[in-house]
């Protein structure tokens, strides 16, 4: 995977007179497409409506690059409007930022995928995404039933995302909290190669095995709830503390950091002073001594282990969902 540095403004965190020089490298990601990706993006999941209008310009104010949005997150709308007034204001033009979202599972029916992309694009005040993502291996009807992957392969949901790409409206495509099985059945069903699978990861669940079939596949991968889902224990976790002290850093940037030493992470905020925090996990470098500390961490813990699609009538279980992996 190729890695290159693009600068991003940190005035925030620099007082002084020359403070609106651009002063911070962010790491960028190429996709097999050639689009770049930023390692670090501002997730909006959970970002309360109201906050994250205000949270996504004070970010691309201080110089991220990279939004994570989704159509169940249900804010687009308010992205939307931050976004339009930052590129009218000048604050940064469409092509300098990189903004993935993600198709809802009850929209995986072939003929749904387009219309639904379209009132995305709509909300979120721009022609294109990207990065397209399908959001969870499971596929749900517009009227709030199960189907099970018998009934709607995800490969034909794949299929037509891949023409919404061909028609322009999205530059790449990928999945999200998918397996190497079924990331597998996407390639060989398909032909395609998803540019990216988008799943939780942390040093409690670091997913050894899964990252190592995407790098040799080439599907890049990004890490969300990189702090634990809102748990404290991880920023709490001694070794993260003691390798945040050696740094002179917090545990939430060696934590974010270690995310970004391997692919992109998407860390959410609506707090000014956090946002440039987590933007300046970037100028954390940990050595190799701090990542063999941090891989002994691993709990294969899952805070968001889909256990809300294991409901009556539903087709879905533990076992296939994560295919025991």
């Amino acid at each position: 995977r190729n890695v290159t540095k693009t600068t991003a403004s940190r005035s925030h965190l620099n007082k002084t007179k020359d403070a609106e020089r651009p002063t911070k490298t962010m790491k960028t990601y190429t996709l097999p497409s050639g689009s770049k990706m930023p390692a670090l993006a501002l997730g909006t999941w959970k970002a309360a409506t109201g906050l994250v209008g205000d949270a996504v310009k004070e970010a691309l104010k201080l110089g991220y690059r990279h939004i994570d949005c989704a159509d169940i997150y249900d804010n687009e709308e308010e992205v939307g409007k931050a976004l339009r007034e930052c590129f009218d204001d000048g604050v940064l033009k469409r092509e300098d930022l990189f903004l993935t979202s993600k198709l809802w599972c009850s929209n995986y029916a072939p003929e749904l995928v387009r219309p639904a992309l379209e009132k995305q694009l709509k909300r979120l005040n721009v022609e294109y995404l990207d990065l397209y993502l399908m959001h969870w291996p499971v596929v749900k009807t517009p009227e709030g039933g199960f189907l099970s992957l018998e009934e709607l392969p995800l490969s034909k949901t794949f299929e037509a995302m891949k023409e919404c790409m061909d028609a322009g409206l999205v530059k790449n495509i990928g999945v999200s909290n998918f397996t190497t099985k079924k990331i597998r059945d996407i390639i060989d069903e398909t032909g395609i190669t998803p540019a990216v699978n988008q799943v939780e990861r942390h040093p409690y669940l670091q997913q050894p095995e899964l990252l190592e079939f995407c790098e040799k596949s080439g599907v890049h991968v990004t890490a969300y709830s990189p702090l634990g889902s809102g748990k404290p224990e991880m920023l709490e976790d001694e070794t993260i503390r003691e390798v945040a002290k050696k740094h002179d850093a917090s545990p939430a940037q060696v934590l974010l950091s270690w995310a970004m030493t391997t692919g992109s992470v998407a860390a959410k905020s609506t707090d000014p002073d956090r946002l440039a925090q987590n933007l300046a996990a970037a100028d954390v470098t940990l050595d190799e001594d701090d990542l063999k500390r941090i891989e002994e961490m691993d709990k294969h813990r899952r805070y968001v282990d889909g256990s809300f699609w294991v409901k009556k009538g539903s087709p879905y279980t533990m076992e296939n969902l994560w295919d025991g992996e």
